[in-house]
């Protein structure tokens, strides 16, 4: 166990606004909030094993930046896209990957495709925001939680602004009735999150464990009404690259937590039970296998870009279906727009040069219609599924990484 001040349970008044639910929702009189404590003067002494595997886990993430940040770079939006995908599916929101391809490029799809896009957006738009040495800020996590939540047909009116009501996680909808997690009431809000913001500036801690605990603490404090997991999640990445240890890589730790998403829950109880070990355990065993498998990823799309030159055989490096491979590792899908405003050709010449790459199997279109058509670099696609795969089983396969 690596004790810490645990949260605190106080009971609350409770009034249901509008009558709706059960009988017990109804007449719920009296509930139990959490409430965390404050984190800025917070000190630690982590066992030696355990301080090891933070160790560990901190030089893959090193190491992988030093690496092979030059081949993952031109995809880091893809890398943010299995991150954004696999924190979703945390929240039980799930897609194909085609679905998600066809909604990020304006086509219609799903809901969950769609919420999916704008999960990708926020983080992006989060981890745009920071920079080495530079201290996060609470309005840049509320521009990302605008970004997540502003088409969202029901909490979009609360999007980018701290809950003013008491929310909860869990059992009913009508009622925090046998909720699992009362989170703090709204009037505490800004002094928590003041808190939080101190906490995540520190510089006096290790990246990784401040990047647990800073996450950890924010999903406590729940400051949303929606989009906290994924916000937090987002948070992880953030604290990384301010403190270095990221520049250009995504850690896509969310694809190890989402394999075994209910012990996640619980490490997540036991923090606010005043136990740090499990969901530190988790996390450096997560980075991990999540920088040492996008480390494979790197070399596999630089075979992948060798596989592509072999099929299309011998041609000008500046003949169009050429320039446009170049692209596609930056842009594994693309619209017919996106190809002639890289090769800055005519239509004929355009849809000429994505024929010869869809015929040597290195495009497919994603659309059946012949406007707006999109095509898909399906061997990429396919290599940040498998990575996303591999991540989930290697964790599942690590001996109680919980534990």
């Amino acid at each position: 166990m690596l004790a810490i001040p645990a949260a605190t349970r106080e009971p609350r008044l409770w009034q249901q606004k509008n009558r709706s639910g059960t009988r017990a929702d109804r007449t719920l009189r009296e509930i139990t909030v959490c409430i965390p404590p404050h984190l800025r003067e917070l000190t630690l002494n982590i066992p030696a094993e355990l301080a090891a595997l933070v160790d560990i886990a901190t030089a893959k993430i090193m190491n992988l930046e030093a690496n092979a940040a030059s081949a993952l770079t031109p995809i880091s939006a893809l890398l943010l896209r299995t991150e954004s995908i696999a924190s979703s599916k945390i929240e039980m929101i799930a897609a194909s990957s085609e679905d998600y391809a066809r909604a990020a490029h304006g086509n219609r799809s799903n809901e969950s495709a769609t919420s999916m896009v704008a999960a990708t957006a926020a983080v992006v738009e989060l981890l745009r925001s920071v920079t080495i040495n530079q201290d996060i800020r609470l309005p840049q996590l509320l521009d990302a939680h605008r970004i997540l939540i502003a088409d969202d047909t029901v909490e979009s009116h609360y999007a980018g602004r701290v809950r003013d009501m008491q929310n909860w996680v869990g059992g009913s909808d009508h009622s925090p009735n046998h909720a699992l997690l009362v989170p703090p009431p709204p009037e505490l809000l800004p002094e928590l999150l003041d808190d939080l913001i101190v906490f995540c500036n520190r510089t006096d801690l290790p990246a990784l464990v401040q990047a647990t605990i800073a996450h950890a603490q924010f999903e406590t404090i729940h400051p949303f009404t929606d989009g906290n997991g994924r916000i937090g999640r987002a948070l992880i990445n953030a604290i990384l690259r301010v403190r270095g240890l990221t520049a250009s890589t995504v850690i896509p730790v969310a694809s190890a937590l989402v394999s075994s998403r209910e012990t996640y829950f619980a490490s997540l109880e036991s923090f606010r039970n005043g136990d740090l070990e499990p969901i530190l355990r988790s996390f450096a065993v997560a980075t991990r296998i999540a920088a040492d498998e996008s480390a494979a990823t790197a070399r596999n799309l630089t075979q992948i870009s060798r596989n592509w030159q072999d099929v299309l055989g011998r041609s000008r490096k500046d003949s169009a279906p050429n320039r446009l491979l170049e692209l596609l590792q930056t842009q594994p899908v693309i619209t017919a727009v996106d190809a002639q405003k890289w090769l800055a050709v005519g239509n004929s010449g355009t849809y000429a040069a994505l024929a010869r790459l869809e015929s040597a199997g290195i495009i497919h279109p994603l659309t059946t219609r012949q406007r707006n058509q999109v095509w898909a670099a399906g061997a990429i696609l396919q290599e940040l599924n498998d990575l996303d795969t591999r991540i989930q089983a290697e964790f599942r396969a690590t001996t109680n990484p919980f534990n």
